[in-house]
């Protein structure tokens, strides 16, 4: 499964790359136990969910000893991928859906990923105030949504160049979403073309958002 991931990312240890090429069989397995994946994005892993959720990390390089809390993480994007990247931050994965968490659990462990932990949960109830460096998300509410989820997990403190903020990911005409933005969102957004870093036509139209929250 690797030959992707490899491609844009040559720096990798044989043990990322042997968790990368994990992943595949292991959401196969699970898929047909859980429907977690859809059976056309399950044929396509490697680049519809693994690819699309590192294109955070060339965005930005996440600090050892950051947290990153992963909201409505579904089967573990992207938060799983980026964990397997960044051994040295700590990743918490939230999501509503009971077995959903469940795939988390059994994936994170299979691979050996002692950086995270995974939450059945709504953002809402979860309470972790100030204890995060970066929300994630990918396709789970509109940037306006997010950003208010967001505020009370943030921590005050910046140890990146980017203030703490969200980082979602997202397709199709973000002028309606970021217009909404309240407060220093709509101020300090950056909008990062994924088909600059992955030349693959499935990320036309595809972005990673940075929002200050």
């Amino acid at each position: 499964m690797t030959a992707l991931i490899a491609k844009y990312f040559p720096d990798l240890n044989p043990g990322q790359l042997a968790q990368f090429d994990q992943l595949e069989p292991l959401y196969r397995e699970w898929n047909e136990k859980i429907n977690v994946i859809s059976r056309q994005d399950i044929e396509n892993l490697e680049e519809r969910h693994v690819l699309h959720s590192l294109a955070i990390a060339k965005v930005i390089q996440f600090e050892p000893g950051s947290s990153l809390l992963d909201l409505g993480t579904g089967g573990g994007f992207p938060g799983i991928p980026l964990a397997i990247l960044f051994p040295e931050s700590q990743f918490v994965l939230v999501d509503g859906t009971g077995k959903k968490i469940r795939v988390v659990q059994e994936v994170a462990q299979a691979l050996g990923l002692e950086n995270v932990t995974a939450i059945h949960g709504r953002a809402e109830e979860i309470k972790m105030n100030g204890q995060f460096d970066f929300v994630l998300s990918r396709g789970v509410a509109s940037l306006d949504k997010l950003l208010v989820w967001s505020q009370k997990f943030l921590k005050k403190k910046h140890v990146h160049l980017l203030p703490n903020g969200i980082l979602a990911l997202k397709g199709g005409d973000l002028k309606t979403e970021i217009r909404d933005l309240p407060g220093k969102g709509k101020e300090y957004t950056e909008v990062y073309p994924i088909r600059n870093f992955f030349r693959e036509a499935f990320f036309d139209e595809k972005w990673v958002v940075y929002a200050q929250g």
